[in-house]
């Protein structure tokens, strides 16, 4: 499955597209003022993906496990020590309220946590690379 993300600015727009497969779909995200790129930085988006992929993982495990969830909040956080440089304690948590023993929402915990496909890729380090057009 292809996960892109596009963005497309210039001075008299902003728009945001995210498409999985054959599936686009619009988002919502401000222009920076005056206009010069998007209102909400990478290092914040990145610190989403961390968080919105734990949070629906969190969701599909539960299901695998038979672990009933009535809610999910989950914070991301990292340190950018400066321009070019990379993220550094990149550290999330979360909680989890269910009906479940603390040992069970202790489990879906770890096992979300090993199979998260965002957390794997950044900790993997995967290359990026600039294609041009």
């Amino acid at each position: 499955m292809q996960i892109t993300a596009i963005v497309k600015n210039s001075a008299t727009g902003h728009e945001v597209i995210v498409r999985t497969g054959d599936a686009a779909q619009p988002l919502s995200v401000p222009p920076k003022c005056p206009g010069k790129g998007s209102a909400i930085n990478g290092g914040e988006f990145l610190m989403l993906a961390l968080a919105t992929c734990y949070c629906n993982d969190l969701y599909r495990e539960a299901e695998r496990l038979a672990i009933p969830i009535d809610g999910v909040e989950v914070e991301a956080s990292a340190e950018f020590p400066g321009v070019g440089l990379a993220a550094t304690n990149i550290t999330y948590r979360a909680t989890v309220s269910s009906s479940a023993s603390d040992s069970l929402v202790a489990q879906l915990l770890r096992e979300t946590d090993a199979v998260a496909e965002i957390h794997n890729t950044v900790r993997a380090g995967v290359p990026v690379e600039l294609v041009r057009r």
